[in-house]
């Protein structure tokens, strides 16, 4: 019985540091939806590519180059946020602005088809084999509770930190800056904020945008975690997302942060203490039993129809 705490403790924060990175990907999901009302399925092959534009980027620089570790990982985060921003105005421009006004399986079609090409198009000049990323931190916070060790590695540590000082600059952003305000409104009612003035479109392109770059940051930081990467990695991440996104209320960005963190620990205790093969059956059965007695999610409101 001396062990159970320690364990949990330890397979929590394991939880954590995953439910974070489906929380970056899943804000994503809510944003497009709370505003077009459409799912972004390519998003998830966003987050891929953020990743292996980290991986160039590291390449490039080389572990040798005397840099410090933090200006290494910034330098990868800063570039893989400007590129992988340009992928999600993109995906906008190419595979939802020609279909904004069709019906939605046209949208859900287009995204589904950009998804396997971004697959395609990463597999071609990459490879489709599994790529090795160097361990920049290789260290990990040990601590002794009884007979059982807790064991936080540095990249676990630098994951939740990371996301934590996301979410509360971007919802200090949403909440008092001009782009913020507009998003709202037009998550409230797209009709009557062209009328008021506000350049839907922009804010639409905007909202890509700042999803790809929240995923850009997700790739990053789970490539040096993991240490490996491969094309399809973000196909599975994806769905997660957009799941915990669902869970917590699509549409709402505090439920996209509460589903992502709910199902990430909810499939790091299933892979614990039942199994790892039970773990995607736990996090989905999960999602049936709140939609169930929640259909609009944790945080979610049912939609009103407007008359």
């Amino acid at each position: 019985m001396s062990d159970i705490l320690p364990q949990l403790i330890q397979q929590l924060f394991n939880g954590l540091s995953l439910g974070a990175i489906y929380a970056l990907i899943a804000i994503g999901y809510t944003m497009v939806y709370g505003i077009i009302g459409m799912i972004n399925f390519a998003h998830g092959d966003i987050y891929m590519i953020g990743a292996y534009i980290g991986l160039v980027t590291l390449s490039a620089i080389g572990t040798q180059s005397g840099l410090p570790v933090w200006a290494i990982i910034g330098l990868m985060l800063v570039v893989a946020v400007f590129v992988t921003g340009v992928y999600g105005l993109v995906v906008e421009q190419v595979a939802y602005k020609p279909v904004r006004q069709s019906p939605r399986l046209v949208a859900l079609i287009s995204a589904i088809g950009m998804s396997i090409f971004l697959q395609n198009w990463v597999a071609l000049g990459q490879g489709a084999r599994d790529m090795a990323v160097p361990s920049l931190l290789p260290g990990a916070v040990n601590f002794h509770m009884g007979d059982f060790e807790v064991f936080i590695p540095y990249t676990r540590i630098l994951i939740v930190v990371v996301t934590v000082v996301l979410m509360i600059a971007l919802t200090m952003y949403i909440k008092h800056s001009r782009m913020g305000r507009a998003s709202r409104a037009c998550a409230q009612d797209m009709h009557m904020a062209n009328l008021l003035g506000i350049d839907t479109g922009k804010v639409i392109s905007f909202t890509f945008v700042l999803g790809a770059v929240l995923a850009a940051v997700g790739g990053v930081l789970i490539a040096l975690a993991v240490g490996k990467l491969n094309p399809f990695i973000g196909f599975l991440a994806g769905i997660k997302a957009f799941t915990a996104a669902v869970l917590g209320g699509i549409g709402s960005i505090p439920g996209a942060m509460l589903g992502g963190v709910i199902l990430g620990v909810a499939e790091t205790f299933a892979a614990a203490y039942i199994s790892s093969e039970y773990k995607d059956i736990v996090a989905f059965g999960l999602l049936v039993t709140i939609l169930m007695f929640r259909p609009s999610g944790l945080l979610g409101k049912p939609e009103v129809e407007k008359v």
